[in-house]
C-alpha cells in the first residue's frame, strides 16, 4: 500500500461542497504516529514498518511492551499496528508520520472494531422470524426453536444462527473519500461513515480498489447497426443538437 496512519474516530458531522449540498463525514484525529520498528527483507523476509499511536504513561503497559519501546527509543505507545508500505525501505525508526500523508481527493480504506450490542438474541442478531403470537404461543415467540431433524443428522450443523455476543467485530469500510485534511490539528475529514464508536482506534490505508478511469464517449457506439449508434430525428435531443447526431452517426 501507499500511505497508512493509525487514528481515533473523533465523530460525525455534516459539511457542505462547492456545490452547496450537504455531505456527511467523520473526523478522524490521525497521528502523529511514530516508526517503531522496521522490518527488512535480510532480517524479516518482507518489508514493513510498525506505527505507534497515543502516547500513554509506562505504568499502563506490560513489560514486554515496555522493553519493545524503550529498544526502539520512542517513547511509550499504547497502539502498534505495523503496515507493509511501499516506500518502507526508506524510512527509518523514530521517524514521524502526520495526517499530511493523504491529501484531499484520495480514496481510503478504514479499519475498526465495531460498536458492541451486548448478549443478544437470534431477532436482533440475525433478523429471525418470531413464532405467531395466537393460540399457545406461549413466552417463546423470540425464541429460536426447532433447529433441526432428530433422526438424521441428529444434530446441528456448526454455522447455524444462534444467540450470543453481538458487535466488536473488525469492519472494514473501503473506497472512502478524503475531503479535507488538516496538517496542524492532525484531522483527517473523511466521507461517510466508519465503524466503531466515538474514540475508537480506526486504520486508514490508501485504497485497494482499482480506479477505473472513465474516457469521453466511451459508452457512445459508433456502429451504425447498433441502436446506440442510430439518431432517431423525432427525439428533441437529436433536433436540437445536430452536430452530436451527426457526429454519432459518423
Amino acid at each position: 500500500m501507499k500511505n497508512a496512519i493509525i487514528g481515533k474516530k473523533v465523530g460525525m458531522t455534516q459539511i457542505f461542497d462547492e456545490n452547496g449540498k450537504v455531505v456527511p463525514v467523520t473526523v478522524i484525529e490521525a497521528g502523529p504516529c511514530v516508526v517503531v520498528q522496521k522490518m527488512t527483507e535480510e532480517k524479516e523476509g518482507y518489508k514493513a514498518v510498525q506505527l505507534g499511536f497515543e502516547e500513554v504513561p509506562e505504568r499502563k503497559l506490560s513489560k514486554p511492551e515496555q522493553g519493545h519501546l524503550k529498544k526502539a527509543g520512542v517513547g511509550m505507545m499504547k497502539n502498534l499496528k505495523e503496515f507493509h508500505l511501499d516506500d518502507a525501505d526508506k524510512m527509518n525508526v523514530g521517524d514521524v508520520i502526520k495526517a499530511d500523508v493523504f491529501k484531499a481527493g484520495d480514496k481510503v480504506d478504514i479499519t475498526g472494531t465495531s460498536k458492541g450490542h451486548g448478549y443478544q438474541g437470534v431477532v436482533k442478531r440475525w433478523n429471525a422470524q418470531r413464532t405467531p403470537t395466537s393460540h399457545g404461543g406461549g413466552p417463546v415467540h423470540r425464541h429460536l426453536g426447532s433447529m433441526g431433524s432428530s433422526a438424521d443428522p441428529s444434530r446441528v450443523f456448526p454455522g447455524h444462527i444462534g444467540a450470543g455476543q453481538m458487535g466488536v467485530d473488525q469492519v472494514t469500510v473501503q473506497n472512502l473519500d478524503v475531503v479535507q485534511v488538516d496538517p496542524e490539528l492532525n484531522l483527517l475529514v473523511v466521507r461517510g461513515a466508519v465503524p466503531g464508536p466515538k474514540g475508537g482506534i480506526v486504520y486508514v490505508r490508501s485504497t485497494v480498489k482499482m480506479q477505473k478511469v472513465k474516457q469521453a464517449g466511451g459508452a457512445v457506439s459508433v456502429n451504425p447497426q447498433k441502436e446506440s449508434g442510430r439518431t432517431n430525428p423525432q427525439k428533441a435531443s437529436a433536433r436540437t443538437n445536430p452536430q452530436k447526431a451527426s457526429a454519432r452517426n459518423r
